[in-house]
């Protein structure tokens, strides 16, 4: 039987490789919970960013989606009835209304 260190003598890549991966799988377990809370983040952000910059500031359309745009992909829809922004990024969605000149725009809750 041989021994671990003629094993990384024998195997030097294979084994830096090994313990890359062992050390990425604890990285991820430490953060899992943020990894998962991540994607939520984009839509939320960009849904009450771009509500700011249009209902509280009253910038142009134009100004407010490079105001909001982001090296990660998301979409945006307006309904200017209702002052109310839904943002998709990252497969999640959020929406943002503007709730009045006091209290400016708030996330609203997801949908089930």
């Amino acid at each position: 039987m041989s021994s671990p260190a003629s094993f990384i003598r024998r195997r030097p890549f294979s084994s830096v490789a090994i313990l890359i991966l062992l050390g990425l799988c604890a990285v991820v377990w430490v953060w899992r919970v943020q990894l998962q809370v991540f994607p939520g983040i984009i839509s939320a952000y960009t849904a009450k960013e771009y509500c700011s910059c249009r209902y509280v500031m009253n910038n142009p359309v134009d100004y407010c989606q490079s105001y909001v745009k982001q090296w990660l992909p998301s979409t945006l829809s307006e309904s200017p009835s209702d002052k109310r922004i839904t943002a998709t990024g990252m497969g999640r969605e959020s929406s943002a209304q503007w709730q009045g000149a006091r209290q400016g725009c708030r996330l609203l809750p997801p949908v089930p």
